[in-house]
């Protein structure tokens, strides 16, 4: 009976849980848990958010498309994966190299270990791909942005909206990367907020973009060609 009491409890819980998440307003409670948590360790708020979404795709019978995937991987997404990608490392290499001209340099010391470590190099593509790649577009475009959008009413201004309310919060929680890496990261997140506003269905194209931007740079950094680069840029603007 105990057992049986408890278990009638726990669902009880889950349900409450469930009908909460589905309320517009909840996306709002749950960023500020997860802000409040990322004062104490900033992954804290991240996995508390990405364990939301998650939860709630299984509670949707995994269905994805809930949060942005709704088409399959083909070859037209692939092939604009891998061209905007290419428009994007241009242009954001531009802009990088203008806010640490004049602000200061992005602190990236938290990858000097994989310099010419290719273990080291090899573990973080592999964490980069499935929690910065995937986890972070379908946290915080996926999860954050599509609420915030349906709570502001589901329009296009609502969407453009959460859009950049969500870039500049994606970009205040790179703090650790000085504040001409807060500006970049903004910068960046908008570029693929506006991206998934365009492209609400096809989320899986914005995860492909991230992952190859970021394994371009890391890979960079590992062959210790990242400063090459940077001065390139250099010489090009100023």
């Amino acid at each position: 009976m105990e057992i049986m009491n408890n278990y009638n409890k726990t669902q009880k819980m889950k349900t409450k849980l469930i009908n909460f998440l589905a309320k517009p307003y909840s996306v709002v409670v749950v960023i500020l848990i997860a802000t409040l948590l990322s004062l104490e360790d900033r992954n804290l708020g991240y996995f508390f958010g990405l364990g939301v979404a998650l939860f709630i795709i299984w509670q949707k019978k995994w269905d994805w498309s809930n949060v942005g995937f709704g088409q399959k991987l083909n070859l037209k997404t692939i092939i604009n994966s891998l061209w905007i990608s290419i428009l994007f490392l241009f242009v954001m290499g531009l802009i990088d190299t203008i806010v640490q001209h004049y602000i200061g340099d992005h602190n990236l010391s938290s990858l000097d270990d994989i310099r010419g470590n290719f273990s080291s190099y090899a573990i973080i593509m592999v964490v980069m791909w499935v929690f910065a790649a995937f986890g972070e577009e379908l946290l915080f475009h996926g999860y954050y942005m599509q609420r915030l959008a349906k709570l502001f009413g589901d329009t296009n201004k609502a969407w453009l909206l959460s859009g950049i309310l969500i870039s500049i919060y994606f970009g205040i929680s790179h703090g650790y990367q000085g504040l001409s890496g807060i500006i970049g990261v903004t910068i960046g997140s908008l570029f693929f907020a506006m991206l998934y506003y365009k492209n609400r269905s096809n989320l899986l194209l914005i995860v492909l973009i991230h992952g190859i931007y970021d394994s371009i740079w890391l890979t960079l950094i590992y062959l210790n060609k990242d400063s090459m680069v940077n001065e390139w840029f250099q010489q090009l603007l100023f």
